[in-house]
């Protein structure tokens, strides 16, 4: 009797409060509870076209491709899903107590996502699954709450059909709804919890009588960007269920604990359970017994080991290794993998099982481990920053027509990380992410350090973008990318420095910010101005290891400078053959009016030349491409200089000329010697030096060659060596040099003329060699 009085009292009482409500109330016709299948279907795809849902938001979605992908193993799990379903399965009429939000809460990894995904396809299907939204950081509007209503609301229409004329009267009578113009909470009044109150007034209410109430099922709450939006949905929805406490309607949300997210639901309304309270250590343990004995199956190493030896791994290091991993799942299945999975650093399986024991415990301890494994590949910095950084998934080809890399450098740096890292089964499938938690890391500085994603790396994306923006393909992955986050990677930029005008100011201005930010941090590293100044000037792209022999440094110390540099410089690696690549650093560094004090001038072209001269005159250089870059360029370096300075200047700055400590005194002075003879020979009428500029010359020149030949006592190679295989080249022919700059009378009418006539039969310059110079310059002093 009492029972009979109570549903007598909850019907008047919800048709009363749902009928004097004023928020129900729709101007559009009312239809029947039940649309003939033919009109509810049309209504969806209508509806479904301009509500423009997220189409992988659900528990239903392709978990390879769309993560989190998660889902609880056979047998796990059992008590903490027992306990949602018993909340969840409570009947409203007599649960006036229970809460109507349940919050599962715990850290990166326990398993969060899999109960969600366990609890969505339980109540999936039941029938009674209202919605489902996988929150997911970094993957476009699965991020945001901008379409966190619509997508509700398309879900909530395809669960019940009779809700569409509601949602899309509500669209029609208010076309704003499905912008942001609008709060959130307006958004979800108006196109979820209305249309489902109007169908329960109309005898949907009934049925979940016998049913029970439908769930909503949000997951990963805490990797929503919209943190002021959350805020606003929870407030929205305990205010809600305080309107309509009899409403027969559950949410189920987990999220970490942050502090946005505990301070709104950690109330006497909402019922809480820690995930960490649930002990797993016998849950872990579960999975991976079975996963090894399923591999075991099917790995014909493991199969032969097992022959032989017995079970593998044995229930003691199973155990040891269930403890190690300490409750968590995420940690355990990455685990899993790097044991059992393909790498290429040759071993096996028993051998990589005691290796997980000696990582730290936690996925900090994975994450550094794995990472370690790839550090050492050339575009490795660069491709991890990219992929931390980005703000949705991108193809494997995408992300190497982004960075200007083949896709199988890409792969070659990613097969190692499979065990932290989705690979996708195409390369036209997005990169993912095992876990968000991989991101967290590799942008929190103090946990990653050498594997640091530096914020300043939003603008070298961007700068790939704008390069990108006429040459890639309409409607590619990468074109739709880069058409979508050009700017907003300038904007994340732009947070580094709130000096920098705002909302996007012109790109040059940016890059100078950056520039000189990231300069400035590694300018006091050993040998910075002779290698910055280097990959400013260089003619062409030289390797790390090939322009630290070039300057006479350790490629360890090249490298160093370049770590520093890497979100705007790709460093491909120590013993990598891949050259350097300034990009539009390189038109900064050359312009004063932008670089300022990082300013590289063209005087620096006399030290290339130089070190230029030094590679020519050694014996054998260790890479043959810096003896190719030598010849080629060691003149052109001269002659840049040579147009860079005035004239009056020439000598003093060859005065100021000073060589690194680790060359041998020889080339300098050879340097000097050759150069200082080909200046006076040059190959330009314009040029006449004053008779003072002219001894200066003759006589340093003449004291070069001296001191060269004290230097060295057996000097026969290097004077019997042409300029032109010094790498000087470009000259004048000589009978007209030797004419134009020692005059026409007194040494060539003199008695000593004939011994010039081998060298003004010489037709060119730069055949000569320095012991023919030296006979003139003998020859000279006499007369």
């Amino acid at each position: 009797m009492l029972q009979q009085r109570n549903l007598t009292f909850f019907f008047l009482w919800l048709s009363v409060s749902i009928a004097e409500s004023p928020e129900a109330r729709y101007s559009a016709p009312v239809g029947a509870l039940n649309l003939r299948q033919h009109e509810a279907f049309d209504v969806d795809n209508e509806l479904n076209d301009l509500l423009a849902p997220i189409p992988d938001a659900s528990y239903t979605r392709n978990r390879k491709t769309s993560p989190p992908d998660s889902d609880c193993f056979p047998g796990t799990r059992e008590d903490v899903i027992a306990g949602i379903t018993g909340w969840a399965d409570s009947p409203v009429l007599f649960s006036i107590r229970v809460p109507r939000v349940y919050w599962t809460h715990g850290y990166v990894g326990c398993g969060k996502s899999s109960i969600s995904q366990a609890v969505s396809q339980k109540y999936g299907r039941k029938g009674r699954l209202l919605a489902s939204f996988f929150f997911y950081r970094n993957s476009g509007d699965r991020s945001r709450m901008i379409k966190f209503a619509v997508t509700l609301a398309s879900q909530m229409v395809a669960a019940i059909p009779s809700t569409g004329k509601f949602v899309k009267a509500a669209v029609k009578a208010d076309p704003a709804l499905l912008t942001r113009e609008v709060s959130l909470a307006t958004q979800l009044e108006q196109l979820v919890y209305k249309p489902l109150i109007a169908v329960l007034k109309r005898g949907l209410i009934f049925k979940t009588l016998f049913n029970g109430p439908f769930l909503v099922v949000i997951d990963g709450l805490d990797e929503c960007e919209d943190k002021d939006d959350v805020r606003e949905f929870i407030e929205h929805l305990l205010d809600f269920f305080k309107r309509y406490p009899l409403i027969p309607l559950r949410f189920f949300v987990t999220s970490r604990v942050e502090q946005h997210i505990k301070e709104s639901l950690d109330v006497k309304d909402v019922r809480l359970d820690d995930l960490v309270a649930h002990g797993s250590d016998e849950d872990i343990l579960i999975f991976l017994e079975a996963s090894f004995l399923l591999r075991s199956q099917r790995d014909p190493v493991i199969a032969a080991y097992t022959q032989t030896h017995g079970q593998w791994p044995t229930r003691l290091d199973m155990e040891t290794l269930a403890h190690h991993i300490g409750g968590s799942f995420i940690f355990a299945s990455a685990l899993f993998k790097y044991i059992v999975g393909y790498s290429d650093d040759g071993l096996t399986p028993m051998t990589r099982l005691p290796l997980t024991l000696n990582m730290n415990p936690g996925l900090d301890g994975l994450y550094t481990f794995t990472l370690a494994r790839s550090q050492h590949l050339p575009h490795f910095s660069y491709l991890i920053s990219t992929i931390a950084l980005l703000f949705e998934p991108l193809p494997i080809t995408g992300i190497a027509a982004l960075l200007g890399l083949q896709t199988f450098e890409v792969l070659h740096i990613l097969v190692n990380l499979q065990a932290i890292i989705h690979i996708p089964g195409t390369d036209e499938l997005p990169l993912t992410f095992c876990h968000t938690s991989f991101r967290d890391f590799l942008t929190t500085e103090r946990r990653s350090g050498a594997f640091f994603a530096p914020p300043s790396h939003h603008l070298h994306l961007a700068y790939r973008g704008f390069l990108l923006k006429d040459k890639q393909r309409p409607g590619s992955a990468v074109a739709l990318y880069n058409n979508t986050y050009c700017a907003e990677h300038i904007e994340q930029f732009l947070l580094l420095n709130p000096d920098v005008p705002t909302p996007v100011p012109l790109i040059p201005l940016v890059f100078d910010v950056l520039f000189i930010t990231i300069l400035t941090k590694s300018r006091d590293t050993p040998h910075f101005s002779d290698i910055i100044s280097t990959l400013a000037l260089l003619h062409e792209p030289l390797a790390i290891a090939t322009i630290a022999e070039l300057l006479g440094v350790e490629p360890s110390d090249f490298s160093a400078v370049l770590v520093y540099l890497r979100a705007i410089v790709d460093e491909p690696g120590i013993y990598s053959e891949v050259p350097v690549i300034l990009g539009c650093l390189q038109d900064f560094l050359i312009s004063e009016s932008r670089s300022g004090i990082f300013f590289v001038s063209d005087s620096y072209h006399l030290k290339l030349s130089y070190y230029c001269l030094n590679i020519n005159l050694g014996s054998s250089p260790k890479h043959a491409t810096v003896a190719q870059y030598s010849k080629r360029h060691c003149q052109r370096h001269w002659d840049d200089w040579l147009n860079s300075i005035p004239e009056q200047d020439i000598m003093t700055e060859l005065e100021q000329l000073s060589r690194p400590p680790s060359h041998s005194p020889l080339p300098y002075h050879i340097f000097l010697f050759i150069q200082i003879f080909s200046w006076l020979f040059r190959d330009d009428f314009d040029f006449d030096p004053t008779p003072q500029q002219a001894l200066e010359a003759h006589d340093k020149c003449i004291e070069s060659l001296a001191l060269a030949l004290e230097y060295d006592p057996a000097p026969s190679i290097w004077l019997q060596m042409s300029f032109r295989q010094l790498g000087l080249c470009g000259f004048m022919k000589s009978g007209l040099a030797l004419r134009g700059r020692l005059g026409p009378s007194s040494l060539l009418q003199s008695p000593l003329h004939p011994e010039f006539c081998p060298l003004l039969g010489n037709p060119w310059l730069e055949d000569w060699t320095p012991i023919m110079v030296y006979k003139v310059k003998f020859l000279t002093m006499i007369l």
